[in-house]
């Protein structure tokens, strides 16, 4: 399927375009993200860190304070947006105005596994393929009214992100999520560095995974370490957003498709805080 197939096909004028398919510049093509105030990619540089949980429980959080919020999973190959959202079954569908995106108790998403045929289905694409994918879902889905809609990414340095910078305007910056083990630093340093490089603002690091408070004696045990992601946000000068605790109710509630954030524990209170900081950059 070529380009212009797929632009046309989206098309609320489809049928009755004198113009389609002729290769000429689309007069009535229009910019799906006009009405979208703040747009985050959510990065990391080592996959595992609990990218996608920190999406969507801040994607919740969010909106918990009142505000529209719009989900891109721009993982191709790996999507978890959907099971994290509740929302497997659901599927895109094309509407008037093009894509709809699906619906999780008011977020909005789009996500390859929204497409997908199965859940098992694997995406065996090349990266020109994937690149196309990330390119419908910014500029083919009507997104409407957001006050922040944050773009999950696939671990790494290297096609999607280049491709949503290069794609999205006026992004307004980057959370960059890790773990505190030399071993996630070493990955997510190289994460920072890209998004400097390609001029955007690092809204600030957020370090999952951090301790763990015992449920029988209440001790707290740093299984991964601990102060990793606060020293790098020092060493590299771009802010510290917060830590988040493990919690094994996050991963309950993560594959029942709920948001931890929710839950009152101690994991959910320190990704209060953490939007609080957030939301002084923009508000």
């Amino acid at each position: 399927m070529t380009e212009k197939k797929n632009d046309c096909d989206s098309c609320a004028q489809k049928g009755s375009c004198k113009d389609q398919g002729d290769g000429k510049e689309c007069a009535y093509k229009v910019d799906r993200m006009a009405k979208v105030k703040h747009k985050i990619i959510i990065a990391s540089g080592k996959g595992g860190v609990g990218k996608s949980t920190v999406t969507v429980n801040l994607a919740r959080a969010l909106q918990m304070k009142g505000l529209r919020v719009g989900i891109l999973d721009g993982d191709i190959t790996g999507p978890d947006i959907p099971k994290l959202l509740g929302i497997e079954d659901e599927k895109l569908r094309q509407g008037p105005e093009g894509i709809e995106p699906a619906v999780a108790e008011g977020i909005k998403a789009a996500s390859m596994a929204l497409i997908l045929t199965s859940r098992d289905t694997p995406v065996v694409w090349r990266g020109p393929m994937k690149m196309a994918a990330i390119k419908q879902f910014i500029q083919d889905v009507n997104w409407g009214d957001l006050d922040f809609l944050l773009v999950d990414m696939p671990p790494g340095t290297s096609d999607e992100p280049l491709s949503v910078v290069q794609l999205i305007p006026e992004l307004a910056g980057a959370i960059i999520v890790t773990t505190p083990q030399d071993v996630a630093l070493l990955d997510s340093r190289k994460a920072v560095n890209m998004v400097k490089a390609m001029k955007l603002p690092v809204l600030g690091i957020v370090e999952n995974m951090s301790g763990l408070v015992c449920p029988h004696c209440g001790e707290r045990i740093s299984i991964f370490g601990s102060g990793g992601g606060e020293r790098m946000a020092e060493e590299m000068d771009v802010p510290f957003l917060g830590a988040i605790p493990i919690d094994p109710s996050i991963c309950t509630l993560g594959d029942r498709g709920e948001t931890f954030v929710q839950s009152g524990s101690e994991a959910g209170g320190s990704f209060g805080k953490i939007v609080e900081r957030l939301m002084e950059m923009f508000f």
